[in-house]
């Protein structure tokens, strides 16, 4: 092809293969007997300010994703379609809880309740002044119950207590890449000068693409066990915002490396922004430049690079077993995937698409 990359990875590149920082798990369970056994709670948080022409709705979702949730609103409240707005997607085959907003000036009261379809709950609704934009989003709540568990149980408790203090490399999750791998080989085809009518599908592919770089040099980092701490020229960040700052600016024994506050980060290749120099950034040209074609074509499409923690703190874990059945609760990030922090510590038996 002319990126001169070969073939487009396959999702065994993509995710199966990548290389765990905590060792092999030590259990094996099944995941997602019942949509019920993959809990999501957003938190945005911020909470609506009671006035305006935007109304919130909190919604408990079951077997819906975000978009069909979303057009079902717009039905409810006579709107359109785009003046429904949420902060980020959630799955289908889990029990979800997150907000959506819509447009509806001039207007009062709310949605009636009674009227929602199976599936779909309305929680909590309220004005505000504010839209409700993708990315408005602290992180999210979930709570995973794993069944039929067997393996050795104790290495189980000392791992979680490992990942509770270390965190885990904070992979992009295998539902990114698409079913076998085919948004990977959409973007390939992008690169190859293939056109796509469709913005939505081009951006998943392009997505899928970062990605994908993304979690190689990662991996690279986790197989020099630094993944969790910076090298000579990292460009660094915080857990709750994207802004930036070189590695050298950190003072030794700096106590937020250890608290799990700040990272190390890597690329999400594109056109322009800011790299690392360095041991770092050597590592990082070594490891991209096994994909020159995928990196010139996000740059020829027109994306802007951008940079991710490697690290990925799990904050408020906890977790229970009764008999074979093992409950897992933790909070993330947003844009952190809870299958990054299951792949470190329990083997599915059932691939998981969270």
């Amino acid at each position: 092809m002319s990126g001169n990359d070969g073939t487009a990875p396959g999702l065994e590149q993509a995710w199966h293969a990548l290389p765990r920082a905590h060792g092999a798990p030590p259990v094996t369970a099944t995941l997602r007997a019942d949509p019920a056994d993959f809990r999501v709670r957003e938190d945005l948080g911020v909470a609506p300010d009671g006035a305006g022409e935007h109304l919130w709705v909190r919604v408990r979702k079951t077997g819906w994703n975000t978009a069909d949730a979303a057009a079902w609103l717009a039905e409810a409240a006579a709107c359109r379609t785009r003046d429904v707005t949420w902060a980020g997607l959630k799955d289908r085959r889990a029990v979800t809880e997150q907000w959506f907003g819509m447009h509806l000036p001039g207007r009062t009261g709310g949605l009636e309740a009674g009227t929602a379809p199976a599936g779909i709950e309305i929680l909590e609704q309220a004005r505000n002044t504010r839209k409700l934009r993708t990315g408005m989003l602290r992180g999210n709540a979930f709570e995973l119950t794993l069944r039929d568990g067997e393996g050795a149980w104790p290495a189980l408790g000392a791992r979680l207590a490992r990942i509770a203090g270390f965190g885990v490399p904070n992979y992009f999750g295998e539902q990114r890449f698409g079913h076998d791998g085919g948004n990977l080989a959409g973007a390939w085809r992008l690169f190859d000068g293939a056109r796509l009518r469709s913005r939505h599908r081009r951006g998943l592919y392009l997505s899928a693409a970062r990605s994908f770089l993304f979690n190689a040099a990662l991996a690279r980092r986790v197989e020099q066990a630094s993944w969790d701490r910076p090298l000579p020229g990292d460009v660094m960040t915080f857990t709750t915002s994207a802004s930036l700052f070189r590695a050298d600016d950190l003072a030794p024994g700096d106590p937020r490396l250890a608290s799990g506050d700040v990272h190390p980060t890597g690329p999400l290749p594109g056109r322009g922004g800011t790299g690392p120099d360095g041991e770092a950034g050597a590592l990082e040209d070594a490891v991209l430049g096994r994909w020159p074609g995928a990196c010139r074509g996000l740059e020829r499409l027109g994306v802007d690079a951008a940079r991710r923690a490697l690290r990925l703190p799990v904050r408020d874990l906890y977790w229970y077993r009764e008999g074979s059945t093992l409950v897992l609760g933790f909070w993330l990030p947003a844009g952190a995937y809870a299958t990054a922090v299951l792949r470190e510590c329990v083997a599915q038996r059932e691939r998981s698409r969270t």
